[in-house]
């Protein structure tokens, strides 16, 4: 059985690439966790996760299906091959055939990268630690040292949580300004001292502030579409003990 994905306007009819953002649809867990559950740092059952992960890899048509250890960190690597550890870090970059680069989301911000005329992709996880951090940006570097150019570059930004669902308090937003005055604009009033903060919009401002050729936003809500996507912010709402996790991913055709 093929899971079922979304693909992003610029990411598609690219020769020689795929892609897709897969949400809880098409997989063999149950539970919280029910059913395409492709998180290995959850409680899910290891054999459960392993088909998921093996169903995501093959609508991918990739040989091998690698996550990082996300610590929600700007920290990039370059991927070559298979690994049998996963490296803690929030981002991938590669310019290799079959490799599936796969990130891990159920609320953060999941933002696939593709250099077509140099055969340069990359994926980040982009929570606003993250994000806050930079690690989008080091990506689009990390992608140039393997020979890509970021006006070539097409960006695509998968399901998370928008800013409807993304409910902060008004510390968040004093230590967001801090380092970035010019996005107060992305928080809106909510009720009482609450604020809404739009991350997807922090990262599209971001990545066309450094030059991309294109980016482009699924505007998926990770949290509101209940039937379709993994959150944890849900989770939490509910007080539930854990939640699956969605995956993003992009590969070069062998």
């Amino acid at each position: 059985m093929q899971a079922p994905f979304t693909t992003a306007p610029s990411l598609t009819g690219i020769s020689g690439l795929t892609h897709g953002f897969f949400g809880r649809r098409g997989g063999v867990s149950s539970g919280d966790y029910d059913s395409l559950n492709v998180g290995e740092g959850s409680a899910d059952s290891p054999r459960h996760i392993a088909e998921n992960r093996a169903r995501v890899s093959g609508a991918m048509g990739a040989r091998w299906l690698l996550s990082c250890y996300q610590v929600h960190s700007s920290d990039v690597v370059r991927v070559t091959g298979p690994w049998t550890e996963r490296p803690k870090a929030d981002a991938m970059v590669s310019d290799r055939p079959e490799l599936g680069l796969c990130v891990l989301s159920a609320d953060c911000t999941p933002v696939l990268f593709a250099d077509p005329d140099n055969g340069v992709i990359g994926a980040a996880h982009a929570g606003w630690k993250g994000a806050l951090a930079g690690v989008l940006l080091r990506t689009v570097d990390a992608m140039e040292a393997l020979g890509a150019e970021r006006r070539n570059i097409r960006a695509a930004i998968g399901p998370t949580i928008q800013q409807a669902s993304y409910e902060v308090g008004p510390e968040f937003r004093d230590a967001f300004l801090a380092a970035h005055p010019v996005s107060a604009d992305l928080f809106i009033a909510g009720k009482g001292d609450r604020l809404h903060f739009d991350l997807p919009g922090f990262c599209v401002r971001q990545l066309t502030g450094a030059g991309l050729g294109e980016v482009d936003n699924l505007g998926h809500d990770t949290c509101a579409m209940e039937e379709i996507y993994f959150s944890n912010r849900r989770r939490n709402l509910r007080g539930e003990a854990d939640y699956g996790r969605n995956a993003s991913v992009i590969a070069i055709s062998g």
